[in-house]
Parts: structure tokens; C-alpha cells; sequence
């Protein structure tokens, strides 16, 4: 009873039948234990050593008067290591590599108090870690890869890493998911991508996947340039291969007749056919074929008619066999040649072995040749197709021959699958020619070779050390680019053109053509010089188009350039475009220094560069270009070429600055060399200049020359209305002006 009354004096009447009452008081206390408390009574706890939830769990302790004894779990204490208490602050800590050796499940702890009850603390434990990602696979695709992996427990998020070097990857994901796929796309078929996958969470990312690697790929390009030759009761088909193998190597090769019927397949190329009708004509298409399946089917070949043998006078017969191509041919076998892409049996190729080269040569039947050119007229284009793997391919014509395709402005082309040379008849110039050899003399006994080249080991040598000296990197193996004339016993060169002359070179499969600058002769001294390139795309494959005025040894190189005044000015593009075509150089120091101006001299050298020009070695045009002079050899092949005359005085005056107007008539004539003064409607210059209001200053010798340079659009005026003809031209208006020159003769790419 009294426990139930509260605290302090309660008097109690003791009640009697007579009398005054006594009173009994009795004090009440409690002396009760108060009851500790934790705060909060519940925490979480992440077993992932990465997550934000691995760490320790505190809580405050609320004494009230009571001492902490111990923490247990389960009715056992969990040691004095694995937790810490501050008696100061009453702040409990378990400790977080404890919390990580316990189940994953609500953890109930008990803390002992010297009196009351003991307060709990619930910590529940998770465990985030993901697993590795396993089973991850790769399926290729047409320029594509698709990843799958199986999901990972605990995973929000994947990370996917590819590179094109086993067991090397850079920190950067390639993508970030959060489904189990991925479809990786824009890949160059052909290349081996390797991947893996890492998982993570909110706590990062975990351990890696297995590395997967695919090679993305798809069917091939149609062969090109079918020729079929009829036999007895066959026809042989010669093919190119095809411009792009899809990323995985042709294994074979079908050969279809025009009802789509399979008729034959082969290896490589060429394929006869057997079992035809003789009698019956035949047209073919061939299909490549590669791992992931067969190309598109080819443009048909030429049409054929199968025959029986002919008679001999003898008695005996001949059979009417198919023509092979060169790579297979014994000495003097018969040979198509194209005439404007139809084919004439009117070639002659022989092989042999020269200073340790094959030399394959297709002679051409002047008979033949001469009854189709007239059968064509005017222009005709006469293509000597060469599939031979030797290393020296070469078209031979007798000079009667050039002399009549000069005269019908035909062209020959030497046509193999590295490279094409395509060269006017006219440029031969077999009168001249002749005359070199004496008078009196019939053409036809004059041999013109038209020649493609592999070259010698010790050529090859001295292009590798130029590229090393000159720091560029070789795109295409060097090719040697040659014509010659023989009478004899005697051989002339001719090594130098009255315009520029296309030889086209096929891009290695894999190169990125935006990573080639240029093409450049290396001369056999090593010396490097550019020449006007621009790349283009035939048939669906990547060839550079070289055009030079000379023959020599070619190749295509990387040699990108950018210097370092330059990266907010006007003529960044232009300037960096024709540094790393070697046409313009800096000043030191990585500059160019763009709004210098620039001297005679140099804007000579520039002018020679830009245009390809092989670099003459005479001197004394000029009283006052010394041949010591830095300056000369660009200075004399400026002079030959037509494009300087100097003054009236005999000088040059290399060391003057230009002015604009003296290298806009430099310009133009530099137009009429690249045939682009051809391309420019006629105007008259007042017309042209009418424009510019000080249009009056330029000089009477410079004003046709300005006004070409004008309408061509090679060069603007210093305002809207201002051409400042007198004003010295600056380094980066040069340099903009030769891109432009080269761009508009459509020598260089836009």
C-alpha cells in the first residue's frame, strides 16, 4: 500500500473510541534505479567496404545514473575490441570491421547498464557487393559488336570498357548501362575489339568481368571489272578483287551466268568455266564470299560466244584458248586491253626476271589497237589492265602508235591493283622524242614504256630515312612512276610534262583516310618534296589522286601540323593545311607568325612547294640570285616554269617584300600551269575590279594578272571595297591563297 502513495511525509490518524487520535507519519522515498536509454535505437550497416553504409554505428548513450558494463549479442559480449564508449560524451561506436563478420539480418545488442533495464540496439546488415560480371559475351555484327552478361545481384549500374589491345584498357567507360546489354556500333570491320564490363553501385564500381574480344564483319564488295574470254566450249573470267572484304578474308569466289545459274567457283582470280555450248553467248557475274556470307553480285562481264578450235592450214587446229591474266602467263600471251571500257584482245604480256624484280610487259598490237581508236574517234581512253604480281608492271607501245593516239588525244592508263598511271598521248611528245634519237627514223621502231614500279631495296631505304628525318609517317609502300623511250641501243627518260599528270594509288584497307596529309616525292638523295594530292573514292574503296608535272618516286605520308600563334586566326585552317603539306614553314618555335610580310624570295619558294615543282639547279638568270643562295633553286625553277620574270634591270630583288598585286600576277600565271585559267569565264579586268574603289592603283603589267586572281576567287580584297593592290601581302594571305589555288584546280581536297 504504501509503495502506491507517493513521496514525501504521509501522516496517518490512528482512530481511537476515546481520547485524542495519535498520528503516525511516515516519510516515503523511492529509491528506485532510473532506466538508461540509446538513441537511436536502430541503425543499418553495409558489409560493401565501397559503399557509403560501410562505416561504424554510433549511438548516444542516456546514463541516467547507471555505468555501461558491456555490449552483448545474443546474451554474449562481443568484446571490448570490437566496440568503443567515451564516458564524456556517452557516445557508444561498434566498430564497423566487427559489424562486418556478422550475418546479414537484424542484429539486436544489448547494452549492459549497472542498473535499470538495459536498453537494445537493432543494427540491421546488408551487403551490397556485387559480383563479378560473369558469362560476358560478344557477338559481331556489320560495324557493330553486341555484349550481353548475366545480371549482377546488388548492381545498379554497368560500366563497359573496350580497346583494340588485349588486356589494355584505359579508366574511361565506352558507356554506362543498366540493362545486361550493350550494342557497341560505328566499329571498322576487320579490327579485334576486346571488352569487359564492371558493376557497380552507389559504393562504386567492382571488380572486372571476363574479357571478351569479336571482330565486327560483313559480307563482302562485289568483284570489279569482269572480262570474260570464250574457249572451246569455256570462258575465262578475270575479276578484281573486291575493294572491301568486309572485315574477314574472301574465301572464295562463284561464278553466276546471266539465268543467275551457278556455273563455276574458284579461288582467286582468274575462273574458266567449262561445259558451255559453243555457239551460245554468255554474259557472267561473280559473287564473293567470306565467312559471314556472299557479296552483292557483279556488274556483268562482256559477252562471249564459246567456239569450236580452228583450223590450221596444216591440218591440224588451235583451240581458241581463253586469255590468262598476266600473273599467270608464260612468255607472249594474248591479253585484253580496254578501249573507253570495251575490251580488245590486242595485248602481249611477257614476264622475266630483272635485277632480282619480275617484269611483267604488255605489248600492245598496234593493228588492233588502231582499228578500235578509230572505231571510238576522239578522246578515247585506253586502259591496259595489269593483275600480275610482279613487282614491275609495264605498257608498251611502238612510237607510231603514241604518234596516232596524240593525234586522236587519247589516253593510256596503266591500270594494277596498287595503282593507276594515266598519261596523255600527247605528253610523250614523240616528234621531239624522235628527234633525240636522229632523222630519218620510222616510228614504230621507237619503244614507249609506261611503267609502274616496285622500287629497289636501296630506293626503299632512302624513303624510310627521309620519312624518319622528316618526321612523317609512310601510308602506302613508295612506287616508282617512269616513262621511256627506246631506239636501239639508246633509252631516253621522259621525266618532265607540259601539265600535270594523274597517277592514282590505292589506300591500304584499314586506312583512315582522314589521317593522310599528302603525297611527296623523295628524290634519290632523299630529298622530299610535296605534291598536289587529294583522295578520293572509286568503286567504294579509297585511292590518292597524285598530280605532278614530273616522274620519279612516290608515296603518301601522314604529317599533320599546327603551330601555335595561330589557333584564333583567320587563317588557322589554311595555314596548318599547307604546313603539313610542306608547303609553307614557321618561323621557329612551332610559330608561323602570320601577319609578317613576306619577300620575294620567299613567296617564290611557296609558290615552286605549292605546285609540286621539282627544283632546278642552274643559276644566272637573275644579276642578283647568287647559286649559294638559299633561295636560288626556287628562284630558277619559278623562272622556267614562266611564273617570275623579274625587273627590267636583270634583277630579282629576292630580299624585297612582295606586294599583293606582284603575287596575284604570280598567281595567275601559276593558273594557266594547273589549267585553271581554262575553268574562269573571260572578263574584262575593269569589269572585275570595278568593285574596288582604289581599283585605280593597280599597275597597268599587273591588272589582267589581278583580275584573274580575282574571278577565280584565289584571292579577295583587305576590305569590301578595298583591294590595296600596293599593300605587301602577309604570310597567312599566301599561305590561304595557295590552298585556294590548289583547291579550285581541284588538285587538293575542298
Amino acid at each position: 500500500y504504501l509503495a502506491t502513495l507517493g513521496t514525501g511525509a504521509q501522516v496517518f490518524t490512528v482512530e481511537m473510541s476515546a481520547g485524542t487520535n495519535p498520528t503516525l507519519t511516515v516519510t516515503i522515498s523511492d529509491t528506485t534505479p532510473q532506466n538508461s536509454t540509446v538513441t537511436p535505437t536502430t541503425a543499418v550497416f553495409d558489409k560493401y567496404a565501397q559503399a557509403s553504409g560501410y562505416a561504424d554505428v554510433t549511438a548516444m548513450i542516456t546514463p541516467r545514473g547507471n555505468t555501461l558494463s558491456d555490449v552483448t549479442l545474443g546474451g554474449t559480449s562481443i568484446g571490448s575490441t570490437n566496440y568503443s564508449y567515451d564516458s564524456t560524451s556517452h557516445v557508444l561506436t561498434l566498430k564497423k570491421e566487427y559489424l562486418a563478420t556478422l550475418g546479414t539480418r537484424a542484429q539486436v545488442f544489448t547494452v549492459e547498464m549497472s542498473a535499470g533495464t538495459n536498453p537494445t540496439l537493432t543494427v540491421t546488415i546488408s551487403d551490397t557487393t556485387p559480383r563479378t560480371a560473369p558469362n560476358l559475351t560478344a557477338t559481331a555484327g556489320n560495324r557493330m559488336v553486341v555484349l550481353s552478361w548475366d545480371t549482377v545481384t546488388g548492381a545498379t549500374y554497368y560500366n563497359v570498357y573496350m580497346s583494340e589491345i588485349p588486356g589494355v584498357f584505359i579508366d574511361t567507360a565506352l558507356a554506362t548501362v543498366t540493362e545486361a546489354t550493350y550494342q557497341v556500333q560505328n566499329l571498322n570491320n576487320g579490327t579485334a575489339y576486346y571488352f569487359l564490363v564492371k558493376a557497380g553501385n552507389t559504393g562504386g564500381l567492382n571488380v572486372q568481368s571476363n574479357e571478351v574480344n569479336a571482330t565486327p564483319a560483313t559480307t563482302p564488295a562485289a568483284p570489279t571489272n569482269l572480262i570474260a574470254v570464250a574457249g572451246n566450249g569455256s570462258a575465262t573470267i578475270t575479276f578484281n578483287v573486291p575493294s572491301n572484304n568486309g572485315g574477314s578474308s574472301v574465301i572464295g569466289y562463284e561464278v553466276y551466268d546471266a539465268n543467275k545459274n551457278l556455273v563455276g567457283t574458284g579461288n582467286s582470280s582468274p575462273i574458266t568455266v567449262s561445259g558451255l555450248k559453243n555457239g551460245t553467248t554468255y554474259s557472267f557475274t561473280v559473287k564473293a564470299r567470306n565467312a559471314v556470307g556472299e557479296s552483292e553480285s557483279s556488274a556483268p562481264s562482256n559477252a562471249v560466244t564459246p567456239r569450236e578450235p580452228i583450223n590450221n592450214d596444216d591440218g591440224g587446229s588451235t583451240p581458241n584458248q581463253p586469255a590468262m591474266p598476266a600473273s599467270q602467263q608464260p612468255a607472249s600471251t594474248e591479253v585484253v586491253v580496254l578501249v573507253n571500257g570495251k575490251v580488245e584482245n590486242a595485248g602481249t604480256a611477257a614476264t622475266a626476271e630483272v635485277n632480282g624484280q619480275q617484269v611483267t610487259t604488255i605489248i600492245v598490237d598496234e593493228g588492233k589497237l588502231q582499228k578500235r581508236l578509230d572505231e571510238e574517234g576522239t578522246g578515247a581512253v585506253i586502259t591496259i589492265p595489269v593483275s600480275t604480281k610482279s613487282q614491275v608492271l609495264i605498257g608498251e607501245l611502238n612510237g607510231r602508235m603514241v604518234k596516232n593516239m596524240e593525234n586522236q588525244q587519247a589516253v593510256v592508263e596503266i591500270r594494277t591493283e596498287k595503282a593507276t598511271y594515266t598519261l596523255p598521248a600527247g605528253q610523250v611528245n614523240i616528234d621531239a622524242l624522235s628527234k633525240q634519237f636522229g632523222t630519218n627514223l620510222n616510228l614504230q621502231d621507237i619503244k614507249v614504256k609506261i611503267e609502274i614500279a616496285e622500287p629497289q631495296a636501296a630506293t626503299v631505304r632512302v624513303v624510310e630515312a627521309a620519312a624518319n628525318q622528316g618526321g612523317f609517317s609512310l601510308v602506302v609502300p613508295p612506287l616508282n612512276f617512269r616513262v621511256t623511250a627506246g631506239y636501239g641501243e639508246r633509252t631516253e627518260e621522259i621525266s618532265n610534262f607540259n601539265i600535270y599528270v594523274k597517277r592514282t594509288v590505292a589506300i591500304p584497307e584499314g586506312v583512315d583516310p582522314n589521317r593522310i596529309t599528302t603525297g611527296v616525292v623523295v628524290e634519290a638523295d632523299g630529298t622530299v618534296r610535296h605534291v598536289p594530292t587529294k583522295i578520293v573514292m572509286i568503286e567504294g574503296k579509297y585511292y590518292a589522286e597524285i598530280n605532278s608535272l614530273t616522274n620519279s618516286t612516290y608515296t603518301i605520308v601522314w604529317h599533320p601540323l599546327e603551330f601555335k600563334d595561330i589557333e584564333k586566326h583567320w587563317a588557322k585552317d589554311a595555314v596548318n593545311n599547307m604546313g603539313s603539306r610542306m608547303v609553307v614553314t614557321g618561323t621557329g618555335d612551332e610559330l608561323f607568325s602570320p601577319d609578317r610580310d613576306i619577300t620575294r624570295a620567299e613567296f617564290a619558294a611557296i609558290i615552286v612547294r605549292g605546285l609540286g615543282l621539282r627544283l632546278e639547279t642552274s643559276g644566272g638568270s637573275f644579276t642578283d640570285v647568287k647559286q649559294a643562295d638559299w633561295y636560288s633553286s626556287a628562284i630558277q625553277t619559278a623562272y622556267k616554269y614562266g611564273l617570275i620574270t623579274g625587273y627590267e634591270d636583270g634583277s630579282f630583288r629576292p630580299n624585297d617584300k612582295i606586294t599583293r598585286e606582284q603575287a596575284m600576277l604570280i598567281v595567275s600565271k601559276a593558273m594557266k600551269l594547273t589549267g585553271l585559267s581554262e575553268k574562269i569565264a573571260e572578263q574584262s579586268a575593269s569589269h572585275v575590279l570595278g568593285e574596288f574603289s582604289d581599283a585605280g592603283n593597280v599597275a597597268n603589267w599587273s591588272l589582267n594578272g589581278v583580275a584573274d586572281s580575282i574571278s577565280a576567287g584565289i584571292i579577295a580584297g583587305r576590305s569590301a571595297n578595298s583591294l590595296a593592290p600596293k599593300a605587301y601581302i602577309t604570310r597567312a594571305e599566301v599561305a590561304t591563297m595557295m590552298q585556294r589555288l590548289l583547291q579550285k584546280s581541284s588538285l587538293i581536297n575542298e
